[in-house]
């Protein structure tokens, strides 16, 4: 998959099948249209292309809004769309000034005369444009005028998976991993950097890994414990995951994510390692003692395990 940062330096696209969204998730709904999208382009022998935009169009149209986050990041949905098999993917400067192109200018200027679309692929009830003017309609009038066909996916075929980004957020939201999992069609994950901590873990015999998330804008989910597993210098490992305050060791109002590896001990001080989110295990719980948190550490590892191999 080539990408594409620059839409002026675009210059080998010839023949192509184009879509275009944000695909936050690159969940099974956007799926749908990407497999559809690779089919017609090998339908018409041209390229596949996906165009999508950074920074997230709400975070530009709605920058006083501090409460958006989200399920990728752009490094995370590059790595996405490469599995899926895109021949090119586009990342468009969202700024206030692009998002009031007009639907014309949008079709005109990029799909047609950079993207050289011979095919548009979009979801049912898509919208683009400034004010989203732009509809199912306005593309069938633009395709005659610029010499591109447009196939909409019905809405049976993407409600048949019932999915969508806002869905899964909320699923991740209230911790219910399972039903985002499912969405998703892979593990919900994120990736930090490695910072240290009170070291209170390895005096109970479960030493933690903290983890400082490094976007801003990343989704953690609920306040928990989480079967997951983890994934350090392309190695994976098994262990269990607290988002929580840590009630029993701390008064602090303070939310810390932190992981234990099982069966590992190198020292991952300052290193990024990433975690992939399968089972939430239990809600946060205050204890009466260290040993009693031990003893319940001791259940959670067990019952992670179950999920686990």
């Amino acid at each position: 998959m080539k990408i594409h940062y620059d839409l002026d330096s675009i210059s080998e696209l010839k023949h192509t099948a184009v879509t275009t969204g944000t695909f936050d998730g690159v969940h099974l709904g956007h799926k749908t249209i990407i497999d559809k999208l690779i089919s017609v382009a090998k339908q018409i022998d041209g390229e596949s292309v996906l165009l999508t935009f950074y920074p997230h169009p709400r975070m530009v149209l709605f920058p006083d809004d501090h409460e958006i986050r989200l399920l990728n990041t752009q490094s995370e949905k590059e790595q996405l769309l490469e599995s899926c098999g895109i021949d090119h993917l586009v990342v468009v400067n969202f700024t206030k000034e692009f998002s009031r192109l007009s639907s014309l200018e949008f079709v005109r200027n990029i799909l047609a005369n950079k993207l050289k679309a011979k095919k548009l692929v979009i979801g049912y009830d898509h919208h683009f444009g400034r004010n989203r003017e732009g509809s199912f309609a306005h593309l069938l009038e633009f395709g005659s005028l610029y010499g591109f066909e447009v196939e909409e996916i019905p809405a049976k075929d993407i409600d048949e998976v019932a999915v969508s980004s806002s869905k899964i957020r909320k699923a991740i939201e209230a911790g219910d991993i399972d039903t985002a999992n499912k969405y998703l069609g892979y593990a919900y994950s994120f990736t930090g950097k490695v910072i240290k901590g009170k070291q209170l873990g390895r005096t109970i015999g479960y030493p933690t890994a903290n983890i400082a998330i490094t976007d801003p804008y990343k989704l953690i989910p609920a306040i928990g414990v989480y079967a997951v597993k983890v994934m350090f210098a392309k190695q994976t490992y098994e262990g269990m995951l607290s988002i929580g305050k840590n009630p029993t060791v701390s008064n602090q109002n303070i939310l810390s994510i932190e992981v234990n590896i099982f069966e590992f001990n190198a020292d991952i001080y300052n290193k990024e390692i990433t975690v992939f989110i399968y089972k939430k295990l239990r809600d946060e719980e205050k204890y009466s003692s260290l040993d009693e948190l031990k003893a319940q550490l001791a259940v959670d590892k067990q019952n992670a395990l179950k999920f686990l191999i």
